[in-house]
Formats: C-alpha cells, sequence, structure tokens
C-alpha cells in the first residue's frame, strides 16, 4: 500500500463545526474539489478531554486534526472528504461507551484513539451491533487484542506484553535486585505490573512491593512511604496524564527519586517530562514512539508536525495517533468503501505505510506489529524529552498472538 497522507500540503479553507457537549467538536473540511463525489469518510474519536487525562486526549485531538487536514488537503482519501467528530469520555468506560454509541449512529463509525482501555474494553462489545470499526491507539492492556478481540477491533500501538519484551533485555543490564512497582488501578495499570513482574522474575529480580492508585488520585503520600519502607532499590512506574504529574512531583518531594532508581512505561512522556523539568531527568523507561525516531517517514512528519503547531514535536501518543489514521486511510483506499465492514476485511493481514515503515496488520489478532523502543529522559537538541537508546525490532518485540483470542470465521 502506498502511504495515503504524504507528499506536499496545500493550504486549504476550513469550517469548524460545534457539536454535543462540551468538549465535542466536529471539523469538516471544505476547501478543495474531490476527485470524486463520494460518501463522507466520517471518523469519531470518544476520548478524554477532561479530567485526569484530558491531557492525553487533547494529544489524540491534534494527531487526528493534522492527519484529517493533510488528507482533506491532498483532494480526501480515494476522492471522500474526511470529517471528523470529538466526544469527551472523561476517560470513563461507561461514558465512552455511551459517547462511541453516538458517534457510531450518527454516521461517524469508524472511531479511534480513546485513552484508557477500560473505554475500549467497554466499547469493543458493541461495534458489530453499531456496525461500527474501532482502532486503539494507546489504549494498551492485553486483552484488546487477547480474550476482548472481534473483528472490529484492531490496534496499532504496543500491548503490556510487548513492553515486558524490551524490559526483560534492558533489566539484564541493571544491578538493582529488588523493585518497587506503582502503577494506576486501571486494566492498563495492571497489565503493566504484571508484565514488569515477569521480566524481573525471568532476571531473578524481586518485587518488593506493589501499589495501584485510583485514577485521578492526589494523594501519592502512603504509597511513597510504602515503596521507601520495602527497602526496594528500584521502581517502575506505570502511571500516565496527570497522575504520572502528581506522583512525580510528590515522590521528589519526598526524596523518593534520590534513593530508588526509577523507571517506567507511559510515566516520563514527553509531556509530562514538559511539565516536570530537570526532576524527569535521568528517568528510563519504555518509549514507544519519539519524534526522535530516525526513518524517513518520521523525520518527514516531525517536519510537518512542526509546521502546524509551531514550537513543538509530536509526542509519543501523537505519534502513535497518527499511525492508526494511516492505518485507516490506506485502508479505506484499498476498500474503495467507508463501510465499517468492508475497512475492517481490508485492515486485516495487510500491510500499511506508517511512520515506523512498513507494518503488518496481523490476521489473527488485529495487532499492528511493530518494533520497540527503550530509553532514557535527556538534553536533545537542547530540550529535555525521551531519546531512544535501545531497539528491538518488530518480529522480536511483539509477542505472538494470544491464544485467548478467537476470532469468529
Amino acid at each position: 500500500m502506498t502511504q495515503a497522507t504524504g507528499g506536499n500540503i496545500m493550504h486549504l479553507n476550513r469550517r469548524t463545526l460545534l457539536a454535543g457537549s462540551a468538549g465535542a467538536a466536529l471539523l469538516a473540511a471544505a476547501g478543495p474539489r474531490f476527485a470524486r463525489a463520494a460518501d463522507p469518510l466520517r471518523i469519531g474519536i470518544p476520548t478524554a478531554l477532561t479530567g485526569p487525562y484530558g491531557d492525553l486526549g487533547e494529544q489524540a485531538r491534534r494527531a487526528v486534526t493534522i492527519a484529517v487536514d493533510e488528507a482533506n488537503a491532498a483532494g480526501g482519501i480515494d476522492g471522500r472528504p474526511v470529517e471528523v467528530r470529538f466526544l469527551d469520555t472523561q476517560a470513563k468506560a461507561e461514558m465512552a461507551r455511551q459517547q462511541a454509541e453516538k458517534l457510531a449512529l450518527s454516521g461517524f463509525n469508524i472511531m479511534a484513539a480513546s485513552i484508557a482501555s477500560g473505554e475500549v474494553l467497554a466499547i469493543a462489545p458493541m461495534l458489530e451491533r453499531w456496525d461500527a470499526l474501532y482502532v486503539a491507539t494507546i489504549s494498551k492492556a492485553d486483552d484488546i487484542t487477547g480474550k476482548s478481540c472481534n473483528r472490529r477491533l484492531f490496534r496499532v500501538n504496543h500491548p503490556d506484553s510487548a513492553d515486558a519484551n524490551v524490559v526483560t533485555p534492558w533489566l539484564a543490564t541493571r544491578e538493582e535486585k529488588d523493585w518497587a512497582i506503582m502503577g494506576s488501578d486501571t486494566a492498563w495499570g495492571r497489565n503493566s505490573g504484571a508484565s514488569f513482574a515477569k521480566a524481573a522474575a525471568a532476571n531473578g529480580r524481586t518485587v518488593v512491593a506493589e501499589g495501584y492508585a485510583s485514577l485521578g488520585n492526589n494523594d501519592f503520600a502512603p504509597y511513597i512511604q510504602k515503596i521507601a519502607e520495602s527497602g526496594a532499590k528500584g521502581l517502575w512506574v506505570a502511571l500516565a496524564g496527570r497522575d504520572a504529574v502528581n506522583f512525580a512531583t510528590q515522590a521528589k518531594q519526598f526524596g523518593l527519586f534520590d534513593k530508588v532508581f526509577t523507571a517506567g512505561v507511559s510515566f516520563a512522556t514527553d509531556n509530562t517530562v514538559k511539565t516536570l523539568g530537570e526532576v524527569a531527568k535521568g528517568v528510563w523507561g519504555v518509549i514507544n514512539y519519539s519524534s526522535t525516531l530516525d526513518t524517513p517517514a518520521n523525520r518527514d512528519f516531525v517536519a510537518r508536525w512542526a509546521a502546524k503547531y509551531p514550537g513543538t514535536a509530536p509526542t509519543n501518543f501523537e505519534g502513535e495517533t497518527y499511525v492508526g489514521m494511516q492505518v485507516i486511510f490506506q485502508a479505506v483506499k484499498t476498500a474503495g468503501s467507508v463501510k465499517p465492514a468492508d475497512v475492517a476485511a481490508a485492515m486485516e493481514g495487510a500491510t500499511f505505510d506508517t511512520l515506523f515503515g512498513q507494518q503488518l496488520m496481523r490476521k489473527e489478532d488485529h495487532q499492528l506489529v511493530v518494533p520497540n523502543y527503550f530509553g532514557v529522559v535527556k538534553e536533545h537538541e537542547g530540550v529535555l524529552k525521551p531519546v531512544i537508546t535501545m531497539t528491538v525490532p518488530a518480529d522480536q518485540a511483539m509477542p505472538a498472538p494470544n491464544a485467548e483470542c478467537k476470532l469468529s470465521t
């Protein structure tokens, strides 16, 4: 397949239509003449625009918006104008299901970019009934492409088990024997903790303390005290968004980072590092995507991103969500249709041009097989950010299809 969003970007006139409750917006391009009269491609984004993960939802919004604007500037996808509607889920599973239903039944039935794994797991069982399709771009719980998989559900980002495949070889290089885990009390946080514990056991390390805080928790003092009293020399953190900032700020105040070596996943991300500043320097972790990724497609993307959003580079969640849009656009072009069943058929088992290079959407579980990375927060071109230091190729980074995934024939 060829990349749907490449080439020169033309200026276009567009209008923004507001719809739904606060945080809902419909961006419809109206500028160029499209190659042929065709049904528009309508994409629904049920994501957290407020609440603890509100910043992550805004990252998803930026990534989707640049992809849609580029596509429409180039004449649409297979001659079809692209429209997108955003609805706020607050990262709550039941609200995500409700908002996704609104989107699907109003014609925005190709959906993507929720944040919390629980949101996707609430949406997934309803896709067939809604005649919809969903592409996960941020949510990491293994069940999405495991026991909860279905023919209308796909994922382009890394599951927790793929992160474990990066952590295991990295952990072998560390001297710390006793580790603590600090995670979000969500499907993703629990998955990440279990994956790290498995990697620790494989390397002869011991997990001496575990703590899981509810989403939006403001007081991490009890968890920090437990970690300090456990005698752990290493700490694995699976927190994101506002939770990551709150924990890191309080941990620094308690002097925890001065005593315990710290690493994590979705913890020391671009935006978190920007907020924390020097507090995050030296923190290691899984890097699922980085603006420093050295591929031709990514270098071009980073340049286009800087032109649209001056003074910024795409974050990990923005890069992965843009990949999701690339996959959707290319599948629609191949299908010659915007019907979710047709797009799903075109997506399954196909190879896509992405920021990572050409990647396979695995037929067995609908997981995009992508490389994974590990790195550290340090200065890069004068800016503090997560920088890749270790790459694991796609065929090694992505675990085999989960036997619990039973896609119907």
